[in-house]
């Protein structure tokens, strides 16, 4: 897939409210990447594709309940569309947001950048029919044991943490390197001038100039935190480090 760096990535957005987008992928770094052509942003409105003289999208729950969920005819013929029925999915994913979805972490967001593009499927309301699902092979993807009332803020979230990845957009490899995941601890602090505010110092070792103690000491708060704020984390390195050896 090397060659996946050579051509702008492709982030295809399925969703009912397609002004929500680029929000906030239009500002700063991502913004520019986008721009600059890095990436492009491909956004499809749901509603043209729903059926009969109001376009409707959704329907009453099958074996009823609350809600509402979108049409498996509706979606299907959104995706048939888009080309996603025959897409090569280690090449370009189909995701569909949802809370019962694998959590959303940093190797996932490395492996999305891999790839040519992602296709992202929003939901709204109660959710999707299961057969689209099933149907399309697709990717269940979530940020968290929480629930909003559609995919679209963590699409762009996940658009976001993807690509930043990509060569260029950024600017400095380290920046991907040294910060929170990336070897499975939290990220270290940081500190910058003046070297005292309201009488806190910047730690004396990293005004030493010896690089060596400074690696050393990054490496200690990051440990530390992680051990304090995410013990899972912790445990998750510990095990590998004893796999390591």
């Amino acid at each position: 897939m090397s060659d996946t760096f050579d051509a702008p990535w492709v982030a295809r957005v399925i969703t009912l409210v397609p002004d929500a987008f680029p929000g906030v992928l239009g500002e700063s770094l991502t913004g520019r990447a986008l721009d600059e052509g890095r990436w492009r942003l491909d956004v499809t409105d749901l509603r043209p594709f729903g059926k009969g003289r109001h376009r409707n999208v959704d329907d009453t729950p099958a074996g009823g309940g609350a809600g509402m969920v979108l049409r498996a005819d509706v979606l299907g013929d959104a995706l048939d569309h888009l080309g996603a029925d025959g897409a090569d999915r280690a090449r370009w994913p189909l995701v569909y947001l949802s809370p019962r979805g694998a959590r959303f972490d940093q190797a996932m967001a490395r492996r999305f950048a891999g790839c040519a593009g992602v296709t992202l499927l929003c939901g709204r309301f109660e959710g999707v029919d299961e057969r689209v699902l099933e149907e399309y092979g697709i990717e269940e993807v979530s940020l968290g044991d929480f629930v909003m009332t559609g995919g679209e803020i963590a699409a762009m979230a996940l658009i976001d943490a993807t690509v930043r990845l990509r060569p260029g957009v950024l600017g400095n490899v380290a920046s991907t390197e040294d910060e929170s995941f990336s070897a499975g601890l939290l990220e270290h602090p940081h500190y910058t001038r003046p070297a005292e505010w309201r009488g806190r110092r910047v730690p004396d070792v990293l005004l030493s100039g010896h690089h060596g103690e400074i690696d050393k000491w990054r490496r200690a708060q990051a440990e530390r935190i992680t051990q304090e704020r995410r013990p899972d984390l912790w445990a998750a390195h510990a095990e590998k480090k004893r796999g390591d050896r």
